[in-house]
């Protein structure tokens, strides 16, 4: 009986509180949505798992207390205590897992729609706007509301940029910025990314007509090789000069992209493609998990974030189509707004759902290549908003 006792003793059963207990309630609910829904099941999963290994009492496996006021506690990671997920954090800490993805992504990313029709740069700087009015919603929030809604400059600017549907962007400014608030955001920015194909088609179309969906674009142009290996470089030189604090992400995204279209380093281009970019979201996904403990998930400040995320989100997708019916009546009709919605940084999945809704009023209606121009320019849109935040206010 003594050594059942000891047992029972050294389990984790009576620690668990109800924060606990939510905390394994939401990440069941990311598990649904990965496994069940399909939405973005290589990002959800890890961090759901993440968020699950957490909130296990005494289990040792992540020290939040390691990582307070943005600082890291060497001492504390090298005292013996530290778990695996501390140590696979740093990543994260030191700003090494989001250029990676961005490395993996421009690798798997053809520029050529945004090369053969340049005005689709404006609809991807155009979906940029939600990041900013939503900067704006949360300061206002913290301004008039400090005893809920502890929001600054910091806070804002990493709340904001979720309406880039873009996670490792959010991620990069938040660990930068606001490191007290990386679970939340994480959470929120890849589950609004998961459901763009939810979120996005009511507002389509709310803000546009049948005769509008129905557009018909021409064929885009043909790109040569030449124009994809210059692209990479010219727009690393010219946006890194322009928003130095930007040519990280910028710089990892179209050297990614160089490996691609240059054709002499399919080796490297294969493992930025699949292995590098397949170990580096699992130590991302689940190491973010991490930080989303009961502490510091469960509080008003989340709820805040998780509203405002959606709406910088639906701003985002709301202004692209907008600006997408400016350019349509400019052009004479030549542009169908819907390709304006895919100016979030969500590839593919928001070019896709251009095609979609546009294929629902005219079956032989193809707007994916057209939308995958505004669709790669928002990728370098967000990357230069995060930019533009670092450079003023870290």
């Amino acid at each position: 009986m003594e050594a059942i006792n000891n047992f029972l003793s050294s389990t984790a059963f009576s620690e668990i509180q109800v924060g606990n207990i939510i905390m394994y309630a939401i990440a069941f609910v990311l598990f649904y949505l990965a496994i069940k829904k399909g939405f973005e099941p290589l990002l959800l999963i890890p961090i759901a798992f993440g968020m699950l290994l957490a909130n296990l009492p005494l289990a040792g496996i992540f020290h939040e207390e390691f990582f307070q006021g943005g600082h890291i506690d060497y001492a504390g990671l090298l005292s013996g205590k530290a778990g695996l997920l501390d140590f696979l954090y740093l990543g994260v800490k030191w700003g090494i897992y989001p250029p990676l993805i961005f490395l993996g992504i421009g690798a798997m990313t053809d520029f050529g729609p945004l090369i053969s029709n340049p005005k689709s740069i404006l609809l991807g700087a155009a979906a940029q706007g939600g990041i900013f009015v939503t900067f704006i919603g949360a300061l206002l929030l913290g301004a008039y509301l400090p005893d809920i809604f502890n929001f600054g400059v910091n806070e804002a600017s990493a709340i904001g940029i979720i309406g880039g549907a873009d996670g490792p962007t959010a991620i990069f400014v938040t660990k930068e910025l606001a490191p007290h608030l990386l679970g939340p955001i994480a959470v929120a920015a890849y589950s609004y990314m998961a459901l763009v194909p939810v979120i996005q088609p009511p507002i389509m179309r709310l803000l546009t007509t049948k005769k509008e969906r129905s557009i018909v674009m021409e064929q885009p142009r043909p790109v040569s090789k030449e124009e994809k290996i210059v692209f990479p470089i010219m727009v690393t030189v010219v946006v890194s000069l322009i928003v130095p604090d930007a040519a990280t992400l910028i710089g990892m995204l179209m050297l990614g992209n160089l490996f691609k279209e240059c054709g002499v380093v399919e080796r490297l281009a294969k493992t930025a493609t699949n292995e590098l970019i397949n170990i580096i979201t699992i130590l991302l996904g689940v190491s973010v998990g991490a930080t989303a403990s009961a502490e510091t998930f469960l509080k008003l400040d989340t709820l805040g974030i998780i509203a405002l995320g959606l709406i910088a989100f639906s701003i985002a997708t709301a202004v692209g189509i907008l600006f997408g019916k400016i350019m349509c009546k400019l052009t004479g009709g030549k542009i169908n707004p819907l390709i304006g919605s895919a100016g979030v940084s969500a590839v593919p999945m928001a070019a896709r759902v251009s095609q979609k809704v546009g294929q629902e009023e005219n079956p032989n209606n193809y707007l994916l290549m057209h939308a995958m121009g505004p669709n790669v320019a928002g990728v370098i849109g967000s990357a230069v908003a995060a930019g533009v935040f670092l450079s003023l206010y870290r």
